[in-house]
This record gives structure tokens, C-alpha cells and sequence, in this order.
């Protein structure tokens, strides 16, 4: 039993090495990319501004690849310990920030600018991008739309199939089309040992 445990701790580092490798190469077109950043399937990058990505970044694209694009002048950071699943969107036409530990659910968009103006879609005129900023601890379920100028809070959960287009608070769960607070979540200083709030 023990040998199990040993070769599967080697099996499990080995597995982790080759992640770590295929991040490094998959993501030469960011600016930067912080250390144990780990990578499973493919993604796109297309980077005309600046891409920085954070320790310990977890990046799953597996059955859809994940994109990453940065247009000219733009900027989009994604903090340390950021899970991102297969199918997400990220674009910055002038700012997308994204804190630390946060989750971002499968076939998420988050996108700061709206391309074209509405009713001429052959416009070559970009309507003005407005920076998007995810804070810490923040979770984005599956399919979540996040619109440009939005900022959400610390601590925010944001149900599947939202479309984020106002500022969420901290510790909230908000939801649906458009998104609005659900309920207050309880800041983790207001949880006991076993996470039931006090």
C-alpha cells in the first residue's frame, strides 16, 4: 500500500511537470507568466498590448480552447491562483483585471469593449472600451457574460448564465439577465471552523 501511495506521488509530480511545460510554451505570448502556472488542452493567444498571468494560474481547455487576446494598447491581468475553464473569452480593448483565487466557469466571455456600434456592424469605428475589474475570491459560473465597466466585488459569486452589466458588491450572489443581487454572502470572518456563518 505504501508503494501505491509513493508511485502515485510520482506519477501525480510527473503530470504536474508536464502541465507546467506545456503552459510555459503555450503561453510564450504573454508578457509574463508566473511560476507552477499549469495548463491542460489548448488555448489562443493573441497579444497586440500586454498579457501578464500570475503564480499558480490554472488553465483548463480542454474539450474548447480558452482565448486570451489583448488588443493594442490593452492590458490583461489575471492574478495568482486563477482557475479558468474550457471555452472562456477574455478581451481587453484598454483593461481587464482579474484578482486572485478566483474561479471563471466554462464558456465565460468577459470583454471590456463592444466592438461595433449598434445598428452598423460594418463600422470600422470602435465604440470606447471601459476597463473591467474582477476582485479577489471571486466566482464565475458556467456561461457567465461579464460587460464592459462592470466591476465585481470581493468575494462575489455569479450564477450561471448572468450577465454581469452593473457593479456587483462584495459578498453577494447575484444572478440572472440582467444580473442582480440574489443574496449577501457572509465575509469569511463572519464563518465558523466548518464554514456555517455565525
Amino acid at each position: 500500500m505504501k508503494l501505491n501511495k509513493s508511485v502515485k506521488a510520482v506519477i501525480d509530480k510527473i503530470w504536474k511537470i508536464k502541465e507546467v511545460s506545456w503552459a510555459k510554451y503555450s503561453l510564450r505570448k504573454c508578457n509574463s507568466v508566473g511560476p507552477l502556472t499549469r495548463m491542460v488542452g489548448k488555448i489562443s493567444v493573441n497579444n497586440l498590448g500586454i498579457i501578464r498571468l500570475g503564480e499558480k494560474v490554472k488553465i483548463w481547455g480542454t474539450l474548447i480552447p480558452i482565448e486570451l487576446v489583448a488588443l493594442p494598447n490593452a492590458e490583461l491581468i489575471i492574478g495568482d491562483n486563477v482557475s479558468i475553464n474550457f471555452g472562456v473569452s477574455i478581451c481587453a480593448q484598454k483593461s481587464v483585471t482579474i484578482g486572485n483565487n478566483c474561479g471563471i466557469g466554462n464558456y465565460s466571455l468577459i470583454m471590456d469593449t463592444d466592438f461595433h456600434e449598434i445598428g452598423n456592424h460594418m463600422s470600422t469605428k470602435r465604440p470606447s472600451a471601459e476597463p473591467i475589474i474582477i476582485c479577489d475570491d471571486v466566482w464565475l459560473a458556467a456561461r457567465v457574460i461579464v460587460m464592459k465597466g462592470v466591476t465585481i466585488g470581493k468575494g462575489a459569486v455569479v450564477s450561471a448564465g448572468s450577465v454581469v452589466a452593473t457593479n456587483v458588491p462584495p459578498y453577494t450572489l447575484v444572478g440572472g439577465v440582467p444580473a442582480r443581487i440574489i443574496k449577501k454572502l457572509p465575509h469569511p470572518d463572519e464563518l465558523n471552523q466548518e464554514g456555517e456563518a455565525v
